[in-house]
């Protein structure tokens, strides 16, 4: 079959890649992709806002099946857009991809379904804001309602920066909420949980731990990610059972009892403390940099598991790992996640040539021939070898190795577990 995949960033290359190997596949496109893709399918240069343009490049290129790899065309409703058009399309619909759209329907799912997650308030005025700050310790958590791009999110450690926090957001900070969320702080350890589900039936794809914070050792800024590890190193037997009886079950029952049952990749942000889980967030498509260490582990023909979601006979799958563990180091512009320089040349890129060692494509640009940084998050060095120690090193060595005279990259990324 011919399958498309939308987005253009390292989450994305991952999923060419994996797809790549399915014996069901026929030909890989990439809308729009990156230089990376490039090497391994063919990439549709179309404005992925513009859902038209999609449908009508789907069309030309006899496109059997759609996988959206990131959240702002699953939260604008690509998926009921294409199901219309009778495109078989991997996401879930524009109701339920609320869980990550709207933090305030997200928290109200766990109240009203008793799924464990800080406490929280919604505000809709520094009034409110402040009288409820009384009764809070610090630090708190001030959240946009809406997607903000990794930006609506902030530890507050006194009131008076989450009074500000809370001004600017209900002052429009962010174009998709003016609503915002109080959270209490959680303390523990950050682990994601993932899921595949044909809205009742779920197999779980994947732990891994990602790193945001842009320094070593967890300090600085926070970030979309500047690493991951798979798999987690937390999350045990006894963990995983509370974390699909306590969070997971009651999140695809509840979301049938909404009326927008919830089917594709469902992401599970979690905080750990005594063996005992709290959601703090989901993401309703593969993470990133989750999803470039997943791919790499997964064993299964990530297409058939896709197929079988949309055909809602999961129940029948087992899903298979290498045993290995895998690491991808994100490379940033020097300067992220605040200013820095696009468009500086990369050079000495490795070749992808290893199924276990390959360099994602996050965010780079081709001119002239010359491949040129062109975002954030650039490139992803992800190794997959018998210890966590080996593929660090050689992820760091793929690095290291770069022409690249902007790069930055944590040296440190899975340090508590390789401790």
């Amino acid at each position: 079959m011919n399958v498309c995949i939308i987005g253009s960033g390292g989450r994305e290359h991952a999923l060419c890649y994996k797809i790549k190997q399915s014996k069901k596949l026929k030909q890989l496109f990439c809308m729009p992709g990156n230089p990376g893709t490039a090497q391994i399918c063919q990439n549709l240069t179309v404005d992925i806002s513009d859902f038209d343009k999609i449908y009508s490049s789907l069309l030309k290129n006899k496109i059997d099946l759609v996988i959206v790899g990131p959240e702002i065309p699953l939260v604008n409703g690509l998926v009921d857009f294409l199901d219309k058009k009778k495109i078989r399309t991997f996401g879930p619909s524009k109701k339920a991809a609320q869980l990550e759209g709207s933090k305030i329907f997200m928290k109200n799912l766990c109240k009203q379904f008793n799924i464990p997650s800080a406490k929280y308030f919604e505000i809709n005025s520094i009034e409110e804001a402040i009288e409820v700050l009384k009764t809070m310790n610090e630090p708190v958590v001030v959240k946009s309602d809406g997607l903000a791009a990794g930006k609506g999110v902030t530890i507050c450690k006194t009131k008076d920066q989450a009074i500000k926090d809370i001004s600017s957001i209900l002052n429009g900070k962010f174009s998709s909420s003016r609503k915002v969320i109080i959270e209490e702080f959680l303390e523990g350890e950050e682990a994601s949980y993932f899921v595949i589900t044909d809205g009742k039936n779920f197999k779980q794809i994947g732990t891994a731990q990602d790193h945001k914070r842009i320094g070593e050792n967890d300090t600085g800024p926070n970030t979309g990610g500047m690493g991951a590890y798979s798999p987690s190193l937390i999350i045990n037997k006894s963990l995983e059972e509370k974390i699909i009886n306590k969070i997971i079950i009651p999140t695809i029952k509840g979301m049938i009892e909404l009326g927008c049952p919830y089917k594709g990749i469902l992401y599970a942000g979690l905080m750990i403390k005594d063996n005992e889980p709290k959601l703090i967030e989901y993401n309703i498509r593969f993470g990133d940099p989750e999803c470039q260490v997943l791919m790499m582990r997964l064993e299964d023909d990530l297409l058939e598991l896709i197929i079988s979601s949309i055909e809602e006979n999961l129940d029948n799958k087992k899903i298979y790992w290498s045993k290995d563990p895998c690491i991808t180091i994100v490379a940033a512009s020097k300067g992220y996640p605040e200013n820095f320089e696009k468009l500086t040349e990369i050079k000495n890129l490795p070749s992808n040539k290893e199924k276990n060692i390959q360099m994602f494509h996050a965010g780079t640009t081709t001119k002239n021939g010359k491949i040129l940084s062109n975002g954030g998050r650039v490139l992803n060095s992800t190794v997959m070898l018998p210890t966590l120690k080996s593929s660090r090193e050689k992820a760091l060595q793929l690095l290291d190795e770069l022409n690249w005279k902007n790069k930055y990259y944590r040296r440190d990324i899975g340090w508590r577990a390789i401790k």
